[in-house]
């Protein structure tokens, strides 16, 4: 095969700032997938085209990639997989030795506006990441392709409610959010904040609604249920602290497994001023409020917060306008599509950066089958 002149442009001052502050830093490279039983978990936009490509390469060739390439990986207990040295260095550190082996050319501050700007290639990837005010892909609409409206994935929720807020840096491990109405739930660890509520649970479910937030002006109820169990799983330890334990004051006594803060400020949301009396005086309606809260709790959405600067864009370039083996564009020759811009994204754990691996990789091969053409 012959060797190829590559040049990669770069809108920015450095390449690959997104990997640089990815996972605290620490850049979740690639996830397990350990407890993915169908891609539609994870991708709520290009599961089925995801699912196609990894069969050319998928979390596991991506995990022996960085390896052999000098990046041991290791996978947490949650499934997410990030640089054994727990620093994004190494992953760019990697890409760039590689460039630099490879005779690839940077050239950063430098903007493609349009293919004239790129003429002189035989082959174009367009791999600008995600465009959240749709700008950056008017050019490639301009040239036939189809644009699924771009909006913002993959952020936090701002929840108008002091009370919770005082909560700031408390987290339930296993809680469930549930858009009301919809079909939109996640489960996960749920972070309190000074703005209102983060978490995987709160990323991933605004992730699966992405759209629907849009449409509705990020203003809807959030339903929480603080401990992923049904009413009548609920239902059974209260009735036993009733029977065990009926002198003790609600506060200094919690079934779950909730910090005592929390237990406190959702035993007062339920019951407000009785939230503190035994256990013995609670009467069936108490009861049903406490079920209620603990399992139903409800909030109003008040608008959407960034993640850690971190953010992903639901919508890009249609996958209808690319061929779903080689992501070349149906429009134009040798233009092909790969990472963010495409219509394709997933929740946090590192899904994204794996879609990205992926699709860089198809396009990559499917570069070299065409050059071996000419």
């Amino acid at each position: 095969m012959p060797e190829m002149d590559v040049t990669i442009f770069e809108r920015s001052q450095h390449v690959l700032s997104k990997v640089e502050i990815s996972g605290g830093g620490r850049c979740n490279c690639t996830n397990s997938f350990a407890q993915v039983r169908d891609l539609s978990q994870v991708y709520p936009r290009g599961h089925r085209l995801m699912k196609r490509l990894f069969n050319v390469f998928d979390h596991e060739a991506a995990y022996e990639w960085f390896e052999r390439h000098g990046v041991p990986l290791v996978t947490q207990d949650d499934e997410c997989v990030f640089p054994a040295a727990q620093d994004s260095h190494a992953i760019i550190d990697c890409f760039l030795s590689l460039a630099r082996q490879y005779h690839i050319h940077i050239s950063t501050a430098t903007k493609v506006q349009s293919l004239t700007d790129v003429s002189s290639y035989d082959f174009v990837a367009v791999t600008t990441g995600g465009s959240p005010k749709g700008e950056g892909l008017r050019w490639l609409a301009e040239l036939g392709h189809e644009i699924e409206p771009p909006v913002p994935s993959l952020f936090t929720f701002t929840i108008a409610d002091e009370r919770l807020r005082a909560l700031q840096g408390l987290v339930a491990n296993d809680a469930v959010t549930h858009i009301p109405g919809t079909k939109f739930r996640a489960e996960g660890p749920l972070l309190m904040t000074h703005w209102g509520m983060s978490g995987p649970a709160v990323l991933k479910v605004s992730s699966y609604a992405a759209r629907y937030l849009a449409e509705h002006d990020y203003q809807s109820p959030l339903s929480v249920n603080w401990l992923n169990m049904t009413e009548v799983e609920v239902q059974a330890p209260l009735g036993e602290m009733t029977v065990h334990q009926p002198q003790k004051q609600l506060p200094t006594y919690n079934p779950f497994a909730l910090s005592q803060r929390l237990w406190t400020f959702l035993l007062e949301r339920a019951l407000s001023v009785r939230s503190a009396v035994r256990w013995s005086e609670l009467n069936k309606k108490d009861i049903n409020r406490l079920v209620n809260v603990l399992t139903n709790d409800t909030y109003q959405i008040a608008g959407r917060a960034a993640f850690k600067d971190e953010f992903v864009t639901c919508g890009g370039i249609s996958l209808r306008a690319v061929n779903p083996v080689t992501l070349e564009s149906r429009h134009v020759p040798h233009l092909y599509f790969a990472g963010e811009v495409l219509d394709i994204d997933g929740i946090t754990g590192g899904f994204n950066f794996q879609a990205a691996w992926t699709t860089a990789y198809t396009v990559a091969c499917s570069i070299v089958q065409a050059n071996d053409t000419l």
